[in-house]
């Protein structure tokens, strides 16, 4: 499990400070080890170690076959020790083990996917005046840092890194202080992979000092954030100071959107496991299912049918959610559902924790509430766990108001066999992905990923995460 030390320059090496932090198992609340909380200087030193590797290391002279060839070998030794791996980010994070295999599986997925793409990302040239040749050609930033959040860590090391990584330039993380065990096993899995000392380098510790420490270094020149609006607006403004740009990938009231002529039978099971996946700690969950007022009383009979049918337990219990990742998000999460309770918002229907699950896990009951004000706080705000809320509509255009309703707009989805609204509706809607009577589609790795509003900038996966951690450069050749 975590051990309190960095991967600087291709080594391990000790925080320059004394300080460790817990790490707690959240399924038993239990102290399952100790990370470096380290200093400012720790991160200096990091992305000192990543600019030496990018202006005058091997890492710098990487053809983009090479960096393709790492990769990929990269990818492959994820899946070899791919059971290995899944157990500690099960435990780490507490989603049942099925779960967190297939997240390992996407880890290793995203870096054959960008291992096949380093030497695909292509210039143009520009027609121009007579006597000019144009060249266009895409280049790496240099030293990117990238602060990962706690909800799926394995995956996000692979989201963030691999196509930074092929573009060609040198990286410093830092993972979650609430887990960041897949990240320090897999710094060993970059050393096997033949990567050059330097072109990956791990910092633990806060978010408030070492991650801040790393949007705020000058030697960094371009930064990756996923997380809370709240702290992307820091990430942000830290960036500004030094003159880069930023991704940010933050949070989400993503709605499900069903109208009456919806395939119900594939719907219900779709939209409760798009709330309960990763027990609702998604930026992408569909945590409001906006229900055409005729069919709303079919719907939500179906859903809490569903919802009732829910266990929660421990990850090797491989049940439908796990615990929440700490007590503190526990405690927060429980406040949005009892509030709603105060406020008179209906309980439609509960899971259940199960028996077996350890007595001190930080534990939730996924909540279906219905029908939901929509000015309710519950409605509006990212709970960031196992809490669905209904909404009704009366028509295509109030469906379209109360989905955009909200400060976020990262995903979506619409449920209708009707060809027409499902193009209308794509088009209206604000969001980054609109799903079509389907909800998410596998990890989804191929397909560009990002939101509008307090759901952040910059895309994620694809190509498009190429174009971001590239900047482009513009060659005017005069031959008279």
């Amino acid at each position: 499990m975590p051990r309190p030390c960095n991967f600087i320059g291709g080594h391990w090496t000790e925080s320059s400070g004394e300080a460790t932090l817990n790490v707690y198992e959240p399924a038993t609340g239990e102290v399952i080890g100790t990370i470096a909380d380290s200093t400012p200087e720790d991160v200096d030193r990091a992305v000192r170690a990543a600019r030496e590797a990018f202006d005058t290391g091997a890492w710098g002279r990487t053809t983009a076959l090479d960096r393709s060839r790492l990769l990929t070998r990269l990818g492959t030794l994820i899946l070899r020790d791919v059971d290995r791996l899944a157990e500690a980010e099960a435990r780490d994070t507490g989603k049942p083990a099925s779960v967190a295999k297939a997240d390992t599986v996407a880890l290793a997925r995203y870096f054959e996917y960008y291992g096949g793409a380093a030497d695909k990302l292509h210039g143009e040239t520009i027609p121009y005046l007579d006597g000019y040749m144009v060249t266009v050609a895409p280049e790496p930033h240099g030293v990117t840092g990238h602060i990962l959040p706690w909800n799926y860590p394995a995956q996000m090391f692979g989201r963030t890194l691999a196509p930074s990584l092929a573009v060609g330039n040198a990286t410093v993380l830092k993972p979650a202080e609430d887990a960041c065990a897949t990240s320090l096993l897999l710094a060993d899995l970059v050393t096997e992979a033949g990567f050059p000392n330097g072109a990956v380098n791990i910092v633990t510790g806060r978010g408030s000092v070492a991650g801040a420490a790393l949007a705020a270094h000058q030697g960094v020149d371009f930064m990756s954030f996923t997380g809370s609006p709240e702290v992307g607006q820091i990430i942000q403004k830290l960036c500004a100071d030094h003159y880069i740009t930023c991704t940010l990938e933050l949070g989400g009231k993503s709605p499900q959107i069903i109208f009456a002529d919806a395939d119900l039978d594939a719907a219900i099971p779709v939209i409760v496991k798009a709330i309960i996946q990763n027990s609702g700690q998604t930026c992408s969950a569909g945590s409001r299912v906006l229900i055409e007022r005729s069919a709303y009383d079919e719907v939500i009979t179906r859903l809490k049918q569903a919802f009732a049918r829910v266990r929660v337990g421990a990850p090797e219990m491989n049940l439908d959610c796990g615990p929440i990742i700490t007590a503190k998000q526990q405690a927060r999460v429980q406040s949005f559902i009892d509030r709603a309770i105060a406020d008179g918002i209906p309980v439609l229907a509960q899971g259940v924790i199960d028996d077996g699950a350890p007595a001190n896990g930080y534990y939730v009951r996924p909540t279906l509430f219905g029908p939901t004000p929509r000015e309710n706080a519950i409605a509006r705000e990212e709970v960031f766990g196992p809490v669905l809320v209904a909404l009704p509509f009366d028509d295509e255009d109030d469906a379209v108001a109360l989905a955009n309703g909200t400060d976020y707009g990262l995903v979506a989805a619409v449920w209708t066999r009707d060809g027409a609204r499902q193009m209308r509706l794509g088009k209206r809607v604000r969001t980054g992905q609109m799903f079509v009577n389907c909800y998410g589609a596998g990890a989804g790795i191929e397909l560009p990923f990002g939101g509008a509003g307090k759901s952040g900038h910059g895309r994620e996966k694809g190509f498009a995460a190429l174009r971001d951690f590239s900047k482009t450069k513009t060659i005017v050749f005069h031959h008279g």
